[in-house]
């Protein structure tokens, strides 16, 4: 299993903390940064090699990895020199070449304890997997989801009806078997339409989900976070250091379901 790791933004609501580091780069356990944190995650979950997709301040995250070995995991990066002008399904587009296997695509400001990508590989493999959480409230900015009783996925995206919505993306997705091939393809036709450049690649898979079956793995009642604003990194510094995994919660996660 490989993961691409999608970190190419700058963060800009997070400046001026950001104003020559990325997000991605922000210290979030001690010295550790989100970046590292991550990677170190997706080794400990077995998988053995990352594609990081850097942009803004790209020789902060190179300077980084090469000076840093996570065991297990090998790690390469790709430049997007259009993270300016484009969000992240352009970045994602440019790293369609390395689709060729199974692999996880990971946003690069999401966090988790183990047991959420421990849910997500060890849960019944399907072409696309989508990571989604659930709580009583969703706001503008959440990328919402619309799942049947099967846990299939009928829509995502930021401006779903409220009666349509019964969960949300946290930004980590499974594709295997014939599913990179699929996404793969899809990025190269929604990459020609007009305004392909200021669209999510979550636009991508919401399209996939009319024709083909999209799965879902819930992940109700474990840790992540996503870091957008200077209250998500203060309380991700609160709360991450509390949330190194146990093994009765990967057992939990394993049993739980969709």
């Amino acid at each position: 299993m490989k993961a691409i790791v999608l970190s190419a933004g700058q963060g800009k609501r997070l400046l001026p903390l950001t104003a020559s580091e990325p997000k991605c780069m922000l210290p979030v356990e001690g010295e550790q940064s989100v970046l590292e944190v991550q990677l170190r995650a997706l080794a400990r979950c077995g998988v053995e090699r990352a594609t990081v997709v850097v942009g803004f301040g790209a020789q902060h995250v190179e300077g980084f990895l090469g000076g840093t070995r996570i065991p297990g995991l090998a790690v390469e990066t790709l430049y997007n020199p259009f993270y300016a002008m484009s969000d992240n399904l352009a970045t994602c587009w440019l790293a369609r070449h390395g689709m060729d296997q199974d692999f996880v695509l990971l946003n690069g400001d999401t966090l988790f304890e183990d047991s959420v990508l421990h849910r997500l590989l060890e849960g019944p493999p399907a072409p696309i997997t989508v990571t989604v959480d659930h709580k009583r409230v969703y706001d503008d900015d959440d990328m919402k989801v619309s799942i049947d009783d099967g846990g299939r996925l009928l829509a995502i995206g930021k401006n779903l009806k409220p009666e349509m919505v019964n969960g949300e993306s946290i930004g980590l997705l499974c594709f295997r078997g014939f599913g990179p091939k699929l996404f793969r393809e899809a990025l190269d036709r929604t990459i020609r339409v007009p305004g392909a450049l200021g669209a999510w690649y979550l636009s991508v898979v919401n399209e996939l989900a009319q024709d083909v079956a999209v799965d879902t793995a819930s992940i109700r009642g474990f840790w992540w976070r996503e870091i957008d604003s200077p209250e998500d990194l203060v309380e991700v510094r609160r709360s991450l250091p509390s949330r190194r995994e146990r093994p009765d919660r990967r057992l939990s996660a394993v049993g739980a379901g969709s």
